[in-house]
C-alpha cells in the first residue's frame, strides 16, 4: 500500500527554512523570502526524503502560528480587539488558551478579518446563510493564498491521479478562483488532463461528455455522481474511470457502493469548506480517513460545550486555525462538524494523523420528541440504499397528533416508484429513531422530479414550527 503524497509534501514544507512573517506574497522564510510559490508540490519527489517527524512539523507549526497571530494582531481589527489581552503562545498546547472564532464572527464583520490591502484580493466568496434571514459570509483569498490551495489540489489528487488521467471536474469551474478552477490548475501541475465541466445538471448529457473525454478520475459532489450511475440506461456505454473523488457534502457509504458498483472505480473522500481556503483533508489508499494539510492548517477536536480539547477517539467539534493565510487568516475557527482523531496507525504507514470522515453537524440531528433525534446520515444509509432512489428531502415538524415527518423521494423515470416506496419505508422503519417514536406520522412521497435546489449546499433535515 502506497504513502500518502501529503507526508511528503508537508515534510517538504516543514523542511524549507526557519519561518519568517506572513506577507501579502504569502510564507517567508527567516530572510524575508516567499516560499510557498517558488517550491509547488512535485509529483516526482520521492516519499522517502525528506523524513517526517512529529517533532518538525510540530515545530513549524508552532513558528506558523506565532507568524499567523502576530500577523492577525497587528492588520486585522477583529483580532486586535479579540486577542488583546490573549497570552503568548510559546508552544502549540498554548493554542487552547486563545478564544474562538465563529462563523457569525465573520458574518457580522468580514472585513475586519482581511489583514492586506484591498489591492491584494484576487477572490471574495460570498456564503449564503443557511437560515432565512442571516447575512452572507464573506471570504477574501490573495494570490497567494490560492496558490497554497493549488498546490494542496496537486498533493491531494496525485493520491489516485498521475500523468495523462483525464479529470472530469463536476464542480463550478468557470470563474477563476472557482473550485473547480484552481482544481484544474493543480491537474496541470501533475500532468494530468482537466475537464471543466461543471456541477451535474443534466446526467445523460454529462455520462455523455464523461464517454466521449475518456474521463479515468471524476471529481464531485455525492449525490450528483449517484445520479449518473442510476440513470444510466440498460448497456449505456460506460466511462473509463478508475477513481472518484467526492466533496462538498457528508459521502454516504450507501452511495460509496452504488458507485463503486456500477463502474467498478475506488470511491475517494475530500474534506473541506471555504473557510479553510477549500482543501482540508483527503483520503490516502487505505480510505480510512482524511489525512490532512498540516502544513497549512493546525486542527482541533474539541468539546462544543466546555471548548476543552476532547481524549484521543473521542468525538468533538472539529476546530482549525490557519497557518500560512495572509489575507484573511482565521484563528480557532469553529466548524460546526463533529469529527473525531483515528488512533491506530494507517495501513498506508504515514506518521500524519488521521481523521475521521465527518459524518454530522452539530446542528444536524433533530429531535423528534422525548429525546429521541434523528440525523441526516442514517436516513442517508437507510434511503440511498434503495436501488432506484437519487435523492430526498426530509422535513420534521410537531403537530397536535404528534411529530410528523415528511419525505420526498427522487427516483429514476426507470424505477418502479410502487416498489421503491414500499423498500424505503421499510427502511425507514429500522432506524431507531423512527421506530421507537411515540405517535410519529410518516409521510412518503415518490417524485422523479427534483426535490431539491440546484446548489452544493450541505443537505440537512428542515425543521418547520
Amino acid at each position: 500500500m502506497s504513502l500518502t503524497p501529503l507526508e511528503p509534501w508537508i515534510a517538504r514544507k516543514a523542511a524549507t527554512a526557519d519561518a519568517g512573517p506572513l506577507t501579502a506574497d504569502g510564507p517567508t522564510n527567516d530572510g524575508g523570502r516567499a516560499t510557498s510559490i517558488e517550491r509547488p508540490f512535485d509529483p516526482g519527489l520521492s516519499p522517502l526524503a525528506p523524513r517526517f517527524s512529529q517533532s518538525a512539523i510540530a515545530s513549524f507549526q508552532l513558528e506558523r502560528l506565532r507568524a499567523t497571530i502576530e500577523l492577525a494582531r497587528s492588520r486585522s481589527a477583529f483580532y486586535r480587539r479579540r486577542l488583546a489581552t490573549a497570552p503568548e503562545v510559546r508552544a502549540l498546547a498554548d493554542l487552547a488558551r486563545l478564544p474562538f472564532t465563529t462563523a457569525d464572527d465573520v458574518r457580522d464583520d468580514p472585513l475586519a478579518f482581511v489583514c492586506v490591502s484591498q489591492d491584494d484580493i484576487q477572490r471574495v466568496v460570498t456564503l449564503d446563510s443557511s437560515g432565512t434571514t442571516g447575512a452572507p459570509k464573506r471570504l477574501y483569498f490573495t494570490r497567494a493564498d490560492q496558490e497554497l490551495t493549488i498546490d494542496f489540489f496537486a498533493a491531494g489528487m496525485s493520491t489516485f491521479t498521475g500523468p495523462g488521467d483525464r479529470v472530469l471536474i463536476l464542480l463550478p469551474g468557470e470563474t477563476p478562483g472557482s473550485v473547480g478552477d484552481l482544481l484544474a490548475s493543480g491537474l496541470e501541475r501533475i500532468g494530468a488532463v482537466p475537464i471543466k465541466h461543471g456541477p451535474v445538471r443534466d446526467p445523460g448529457l454529462t455520462r455523455e461528455v464523461a464517454v466521449r473525454e475518456g474521463a479515468t478520475v471524476m471529481v464531485g459532489v455525492p449525490t450528483h455522481l449517484l445520479r449518473l450511475v442510476r440513470t444510466a440506461p440498460p448497456g449505456a456505454p460506460r466511462p473509463p474511470v478508475h477513481s472518484v473523488l467526492l466533496s462538498t457534502d457528508h459521502v454516504p457509504q450507501a452511495i460509496v457502493k452504488a458507485i463503486e458498483t456500477a463502474w467498478g472505480c475506488r470511491v475517494y473522500n475530500h474534506y473541506g469548506m471555504t473557510e479553510m481556503g477549500l482543501g482540508g483533508g483527503v483520503d490516502c489508499v487505505a480510505r480510512r480517513g482524511y489525512h490532512l494539510r498540516e502544513a497549512d492548517l493546525l486542527f482541533e477536536v474539541v468539546d462544543p460545550a466546555t471548548g476543552a480539547e476532547v481524549a484521543p477517539a473521542e468525538t468533538g467539534e472539529v476546530v482549525f486555525t490557519t497557518l500560512t493565510r495572509v489575507g484573511m487568516p482565521l484563528i480557532r475557527y469553529r466548524t460546526g462538524d463533529y469529527g473525531r482523531w483515528v488512533t491506530t496507525p494507517c495501513p498506508c504507514g504515514t506518521s500524519l494523523r488521521t481523521l475521521a470522515h465527518i459524518t454530522t453537524r452539530l446542528s444536524g440531528p433533530v429531535d423528534l420528541g422525548s429525546g429521541v433525534r434523528l440525523a441526516q446520515p442514517e436516513l442517508d444509509e437507510a434511503l440511498f440504499s434503495v436501488d432506484g432512489v437519487l435523492n430526498f428531502a426530509t422535513e420534521a415538524r410537531t403537530a397536535p397528533s404528534g411529530p410528523h415527518l415528511a419525505v420526498a423521494l427522487q427516483i429514476s423515470s426507470m424505477a418502479d416508484p410502487v416498489r421503491v416506496q414500499e423498500l424505503a419505508r421499510a427502511a425507514l422503519r429500522t432506524l431507531p429513531a423512527i421506530a421507537i417514536t411515540p405517535r410519529l406520522s410518516l409521510d412518503l412521497r415518490v417524485t422523479t422530479e427534483a426535490v431539491t435546489a440546484p446548489t452544493l449546499a450541505k443537505r440537512a433535515i428542515r425543521v418547520s414550527l
